[in-house]
């Protein structure tokens, strides 16, 4: 099986800012995007993405889920970015179209498809520095995908950094390349002499996100994670598992979370972690590093309650379970 997110499908909808106003979406190769060298995003970083997905039913169909999250959200990092302001219909009709294109290659459960629209800043200008780009380019990519957990795959292990930031806090809730970037040295750090799969950035003893995820803390009915604000990324997939929880009865708790608590309800009897993320739903922490000592959460194995809020949200995404909320839409 080829690498998540590496296998793509020959064409993608496009559409051109072009100082004043977005041309019509076309299907056009996967492979015809073309920039100036000189071109805005390549030297500024007027750079936003999303993650989404398709799914296949039993019956046939195929129904994308949360799409209208993700694309206010898209159109939220754009604006926060400075780049064109999106049109929300069009981009939602753009994802529709090009899914529909390829819905017979939408993989059975428990696949699906990956959707990645970007938005990007063309305009040929390397004195724009502190500047804008006029003119950008939207693209929406499609990349079938299988289950994201293989058999024997474990529990991650978490570096807690408490000096170090993901990102910009003023930046946080954009979902940027730059972002991303930004968090990579520590993160291949952390790989190298400590053997982590990610690093919790916990500046100042706040627990916030890792690199490429939200943090959740499951102690007995009790989830704990940090409350909303514009430091770090508004995932969707958290917001989903938190509407679950609630559905359960669970007590949800958006508020400061620190190093020092973090680390004594983790060592408690039947405390799970887990993050969240489009790819994984939910993947299970098992070791917090901290100073050099390792701490493992509960037992260190994927807890029962991790599992079942995974599946509750795979089953709706799958049309196994009744979709309460509305999160599945049609094309």
């Amino acid at each position: 099986m080829a690498a998540f997110g590496t296998v793509f499908m020959p064409e993608m909808a496009i559409s051109n800012f072009d100082g004043e106003k977005w041309t019509d979406s076309q299907i056009v190769p996967s492979d015809s995007l073309t920039f100036h060298p000189g071109a805005h995003v390549l030297h500024y970083a007027s750079t936003c993405f999303e993650g989404l997905k398709a799914f296949r039913h039993e019956d046939g169909s195929i129904k994308l889920f949360r799409m209208d999250k993700n694309v206010a959200r898209f159109a939220q990092s754009s604006d926060l970015l400075s780049l064109p302001s999106l049109d929300e219909a069009a981009t939602t009709q753009m994802i529709k179209d090009i899914v529909a294109k390829f819905a017979d290659q939408v993989p059975e459960p428990p696949g699906s498809m990956y959707i990645r629209p970007t938005h990007v800043g063309t305009e040929a200008a390397i004195g724009k520095a502190a500047a804008p780009s006029l003119t950008s380019v939207q693209y929406v990519l499609l990349s079938p995908v299988g289950d994201y957990f293989t058999a024997g795959a474990g529990t991650l292990r978490l570096l807690l950094d408490e000096t170090g930031m993901r990102c910009a806090p003023h930046n946080g809730m954009i979902k940027s390349g730059g972002n991303y970037a930004s968090a990579l040295r520590p993160i291949m750090q952390a790989r190298e002499e400590v053997k982590a799969d990610q690093v919790l950035f916990c500046p100042n003893g706040d627990v916030q996100e890792t690199g490429a995820a939200n943090f959740l803390l499951i102690d007995g009915n009790e989830i704990i994670t940090k409350a909303l604000d514009e430091s770090f990324l508004h995932g969707v997939t958290r917001d989903s598992i938190l509407t679950l929880a609630r559905d359960r009865g669970m007590d949800v708790q958006e508020r400061e979370l620190t190093v020092t608590e973090l680390l004594e309800r983790a060592a408690k009897p039947g405390c799970e972690a887990a993050l969240s993320g489009t790819a994984a739903v939910l993947a299970p922490v098992g070791t917090l590093i901290h100073n050099g000592k390792e701490y493992k959460v509960g037992d260190g194995n994927e807890g029962p309650t991790t599992k079942a809020l995974r599946k509750a949200m795979n089953d709706i995404q799958w049309g196994l379970a009744e979709d309460k909320h509305n999160w599945l839409v049609s094309l």
